[in-house]
This record gives C-alpha cells, structure tokens and sequence, in this order.
C-alpha cells in the first residue's frame, strides 16, 4: 500500500485495524513515508516499508527500485489506496508480475458534482474508509466497519506530564489550522471559544500546530490563561499522538488533526469552511452533528471545493456563519 499526506495516512488506519481482526492470518505491509511510521505501531500481523521518496526511490528508477525492493517481501496482492502517479506505477509493475491489485476510486465525479457552483447535486458521497474498505473487497477481503477497534490510551510518561500537569481535568485539544485558510476558523472567533472554554476551571485545553508562525499565534492564544497550553514544538510527533490519545475531545478545522484523534478513538468536533463532510472526508466514527458547517443558506455554493484549495470569491468568510457560542456548546455537549 503506498500512502502520502497526513490525513489521508492516517485514514487508512481504521481501515487497517478491521483488516488486521477480521483477517488475523494475512499480513499486510504499509508502504509509506518514515515519518508515518508511529500511525502504525502496536497493529498486529502489520509491517512498515519506509518509502525513501529522496534518495534510492526517487524518480521513474526509484519506482522500479520500490517495486524490487517491494516484491523481495513476496508480495500476493497490491492495494493502492493512494490513486497517485507514483502508486499507479507500482501498482502497474505488480499487475504484470502477475500479482492481484486493485486501486482507490476517489470518485473525482462525484466530487465535481457536489463543488461546483451550478447545478450542484447536494448529497453525502461515499466516504474514505468505504472507498478503502472497496478496494480490499475487490481483492477477495469484504470488510466489516461497523464496530471498529481502537489503540488503548497511551501511558503519559513524566517529560509529558511535566508540560500538561498532573490534574484531573478534561483534556480539550484544539488544531485550529488546516493547509488552506479557507478550512481556517477566524482567529478572532477562535480566541472567543478558547476564552469561553478556559473560563471553566475543569478544562485543560491544549493547542496543536506546528511551525514557526503556528507557533507563535498558539503562544500568543494560550497566554491569557493558566489552563491553555500550547503543544507546538515541545513534544516529538510521537509524543504527539501518546497525548492525543488522551484527549476527552478534540476540536480541529477539516485536517489531518481530526482524522488522527479519530484514528485513535477520540471524539472530534469538526470546523468547515469551503469544504464539507458530504465529500467523505468526516472522521472516522464521527457524528455528522458533530461537524460544524458553514451556513449554505448566506452561501449557497457551498462546498466550493473538496481541499479548500479553490478561492471563490465573496466566500472568505463563510466560516463566520458558525458562530463561537455554537462551537464552545458542542464542545461541551460531548464533555457530558
């Protein structure tokens, strides 16, 4: 399996946890950047192939060198849940090798449909963890999503607990940042919800980001109070994931944040501006009420774009239609 950004790695891995139960005798390998390695730890029958995307496999040379190195694990089938240039290739090699595959539809068509300004058809898509799940089904291995298993919570060790304190209090995360601002929930509003949150000497709310400039708008967030803390840049990534692991709740934009606490097995509260979880890009095991939209009646072109990285103009603001009040609400609502 070849695998890339955050998110969309970190979608597979539900996926993976149902392969792994419901098929304990196959072993699967993840092939997929170093990085991500942490994502898969602790799942059985399961391998991790680091993709050495600048040096020996860069290029159309270090696809065939993935493919060698690849088919020396004695490979029987190749699921390509990625559909990019460069799992196509390898997926290509392995179809003429002999061996079974079958490949990701991400239903561009779809897509299209649900995005585009006229004549839009306004309907939940099938999401990721269905599409992904498909492509095991056409290599012989149907899947069952419906009572997913999740990692137990990680032990915080000291180094960590150092940062957070000690307390018993609920933990509230906050990933206020998203690859495009149009998936960016205004930073004014969102000192609004940190404000209201923070006044209830039972949160501990922790911020996420990463970055330098991410960096300084979490510090500058976080100041104001004793029971807000940024996260960025203090703990390594897998650290990260130890304590997101922990988290009573997560509130994140429509990112990689969101579908790593859903990974694990946290509730995530959901932010979305130009996008929308009709695209099949809401969390894993995650309530539609649990994502927050913006108002398609002020804005009715509503999703504008599958990424957010489609600028529709008289549509930077849309994200002002989900008003802080609402936010801190359901923040709250899935603390009970």
């Amino acid at each position: 399996m070849r695998l890339s950004a955050m998110g969309d790695v970190a979608m597979t891995v539900p996926v993976l946890r149902a392969f792994v139960k419901q098929y304990p005798t196959v072993k699967l390998t993840v092939i997929s950047r170093p990085f991500f390695k942490p994502f898969f730890d602790g799942i059985p029958n399961l391998d991790f192939f680091a993709f050495d995307e600048k040096e020996r496999h860069k290029g159309f040379p270090g696809l065939l060198r993935l493919f060698s190195d690849v088919k020396k694990l004695k490979i029987d089938a190749f699921a390509d849940l990625h559909n990019v240039l460069r799992s196509k290739v390898v997926s290509l090699l392995f179809a003429l090798s002999g061996k079974k595959r079958a490949t990701v539809d991400k239903g561009r068509e779809g897509k299209k449909e649900l995005t585009r300004a006229e004549n839009k058809i306004f309907k939940q898509l099938p999401t990721m963890f269905e599409r992904h799940a498909k492509v095991f089904e056409e290599l012989g291995f149907p899947l069952d999503l419906t009572n997913p298993d999740f990692p137990a919570k990680a032990v915080l060790k000291s180094d960590i607990l150092e940062i957070i304190g000690n307390q018993n209090q609920k933990l509230i995360g906050i990933a206020p940042f998203a690859q495009y601002d149009s998936k960016v929930y205004p930073l004014d509003l969102l000192k609004e919800v940190i404000a209201k949150l923070a006044d209830n000497p039972a949160y501990k709310i922790l911020l996420f980001g990463g970055g330098k400039r991410e960096i300084e708008i979490l510090d500058s967030l976080a100041q104001p109070f004793e029971n807000v803390i940024n996260m960025a840049g203090r703990i390594k990534f897998q650290q990260e994931l130890q304590l997101i692991s922990n988290l009573d709740i997560m509130l994140s934009m429509d990112s990689g944040n969101a579908h790593i606490a859903a990974m694990l097995g946290v509730k995530v509260v959901t932010l979305w501006g130009a996008t929308h979880p009709y695209a099949g890009f809401l969390p894993f095991n995650q309530s539609l009420e649990n994502a927050l939209t913006s108002d398609r009646n002020q804005y009715p072109k509503l999703p504008t774009s599958v990424y957010g990285n489609k600028v529709v103009e008289g549509y930077e603001d849309v994200m002002r239609t989900i008003l802080p009040q609402k936010v801190v609400d359901k923040v709250e609502e899935q603390l009970l």
